[in-house]
């Protein structure tokens, strides 16, 4: 009769396996992504340009106002706001190249490889593009403080301090809410012209097509605020929002930004790769 040995139970590591018995890598880290979808948007010579003329048109708008403007109205509202008219077109312009870019350059192929998870991408490029947008709006406000002290220095009267804490976030949010529809069409479209084409529509060409209907039809006057994105969008930088209004700009972000957006992800997720 013969006896056996009992052996002790096979160690079992904690750390996960794949197939081939190897230990499986740790998942990046949503930061690195981040940072690398940052570097990707600006280390091109385009996308250096895009940056710097953040700050280059902030200056110039602020010379033009000092130029131009009545001298009653140079205040520090006034700078501003005349700051966000070039922001609101640059800005857009970074977040549909950072996210074409992926088909357009054909990097898309290495970028979903070495992060199969598409989600994570986009999202990374989202809050990179939030956090490019939140460096943007304190050089707005310190080029517009630039121009006010320069603008009393000149004229010899008191700088007018009209903004506070609360307008720059007004500020910011409609930054914010701009920049993200450039990325829902860069979502959406995955072209580079055609979601810039369909930017320039929907901030120019839209806008005057509904105020000229808003000015010639009464019952559309008071449906505007309702269905124009850009009339809750431009008035969110000036601040000063009632109830009503938050409620506006719900309505009109929810249809025109969220929805396409959510359209746009599940297209992407799906849409194959060349």
């Amino acid at each position: 009769m013969s006896t056996t040995t009992p052996q002790a139970p096979a160690r079992i590591s904690a750390e996960p396996f794949d197939r081939t018995g190897r230990a499986a890598p740790a998942p990046i880290p949503l930061t690195r992504i981040v940072g690398v979808e940052l570097r990707k948007s600006f280390d091109t010579r385009a996308g250096m340009w895009l940056l710097a003329s953040i700050g280059i048109a902030a200056l110039l708008t602020t010379g033009m106002v000092i130029a131009f403007a009545p001298q009653q109205q140079l205040t520090y509202r006034t700078f501003t706001m005349a700051i966000s008219y070039p922001m609101t077109v640059i800005l857009p312009l970074i977040a549909i190249l950072s996210v074409t870019a992926e088909w357009s350059q054909r990097s898309g192929l290495t970028t979903f490889t070495l992060i199969p998870h598409r989600g994570r991408v986009v999202l990374a490029k989202a809050i990179g593009l939030v956090t490019v947008t939140a460096l943007a709006v304190p050089v707005a406000f310190a080029a517009g403080a630039l121009g006010n002290l320069a603008a009393g220095a000149i004229h010899g009267t008191d700088a007018v301090w009209d903004q506070d804490a609360s307008d720059v976030l007004y500020f910011f949010l409609a930054s914010t809410l701009i920049v993200l529809v450039g990325f829902m069409l860069g979502v959406l479209l995955r072209a580079s012209t055609g979601a810039i084409v369909t930017y320039f529509v929907y901030a120019f060409v839209a806008p005057t097509l509904l105020t000229f209907l808003a000015l010639s039809q009464d019952w559309f006057r008071d449906l505007q605020p309702w269905v124009d994105p850009n009339y809750s969008q431009d008035a969110l930088f000036r601040g000063g929002f009632g109830a009503e209004q938050w409620a506006q700009l719900g309505v009109t972000s929810a249809v025109w930004l969220l929805l396409p957006l959510a359209a746009g992800v599940v297209t992407l997720l799906r849409s194959e790769v060349k």
